[in-house]
């Protein structure tokens, strides 16, 4: 099994950024876009990645979070078309989880805009247990579980949280028979592995790493993708009976000097016999000729 991880589209649009809308938390993301991040993220580098995905023909393509910039529902919709038309898979095919973005005002929050807009990409295996996060996906070896790490926060905070209701959900799934019998691959925004400065946690980090470490303890071996941090990175998650690998992707958007940076995708390789992981590969675009090359993904 070939699965695809994009992450951090960061598509922009600031149709609809009327005055009463940027009153709030917008207001700071909105001037970062106009003199920082406009410049270094391009929808272009998205669309070479979609497209690239779809000649390589994987079975599934994951998408862990950050797809808008402020929101809006104008740039949920370039988001639902790139996802609908570009990818050219069915919505058994693509698992998406928001982001920090995703969720960048309460009234994106509460409105459950991100649901609304990609509900067929989050659809559950497990209706037993209510969603819509965790959501369980099964695909042939592995355990597709997605959940939200987006949760609204004061301007210039980025920082996650699964929170207890969700984490009693995610302890159910991981003991669920079909999860147990499977590889078991995680799909969050925020990494599991947070700053090693306690600042930089309170601003960027996972709230509740912790205890959602506690709950993968039992898990023999698996795949926990990730966004947020624009690099590629590898890191182990130790557990009492293994270890899971932490990979982060970059910004699919991002044009970067580094090849650490540089907008991409990951590639992941399931036996489909053992469900074991047969191989973690990286994607780099080169924005000169639209192609891509792989590169190895640093060990955190």
């Amino acid at each position: 099994m070939k699965i695809a991880h994009l992450s951090d589209l960061h598509l922009l649009s600031l149709e609809g950024a009327v005055p009463m809308r940027l009153f709030n938390k917008r207001l700071t993301g909105y001037v970062n876009l106009r003199f920082h991040r406009k410049s270094v993220h391009k929808p272009f580098a998205v669309e070479a990645a979609a497209a690239e995905i779809r000649k390589l023909g994987v079975d599934h393509v994951v998408i862990t979070g950050d797809v808008t910039n402020l929101a809006l529902e104008v740039e949920f919709e370039l988001v639902k078309k790139l996802v609908e038309q570009d990818l050219g898979l069915s919505p058994d095919q693509i698992s998406m989880v928001p982001g920090n973005h995703d969720t960048y005002t309460r009234g994106a929050f509460h409105s459950k805009r991100f649901f609304r807009y990609f509900e067929p990409y989050l659809k559950t295996d497990l209706p037993e247990i209510p969603g819509p996060f965790p959501f369980v996906r099964l695909r042939g070896p592995v355990a597709l579980i997605g959940l939200s790490t987006a949760v609204p926060r004061p301007p210039l905070v980025a920082a996650g949280a699964l929170r207890p209701k969700q984490l009693d959900a995610l302890s159910r799934v991981l003991s669920h028979p079909e999860v147990r019998s499977r590889t078991p691959i995680l799909l969050q925004h925020h990494p599991w592995h947070n700053p090693p400065r306690l600042a930089k946690t309170l601003f960027e980090g996972l709230y509740d790493a912790r205890e959602q470490g506690e709950l993968l303890r039992g898990v023999e071996r698996g795949l926990l993708l990730h966004g947020h941090l624009h690099r590629r990175i590898h890191r182990t998650l130790p557990t009492a009976r293994g270890h899971i690998d932490a990979v982060g992707a970059t910004s699919a958007s991002l044009l970067h000097d580094s090849d650490e940076r540089m907008a991409g995708f990951n590639l992941y390789e399931i036996d489909d016999a053992s469900g074991a992981i047969r191989s973690i590969r990286s994607c780099r675009l080169d924005p000169a000729t639209k192609t891509f090359s792989e590169v190895p993904i640093p060990k955190g």
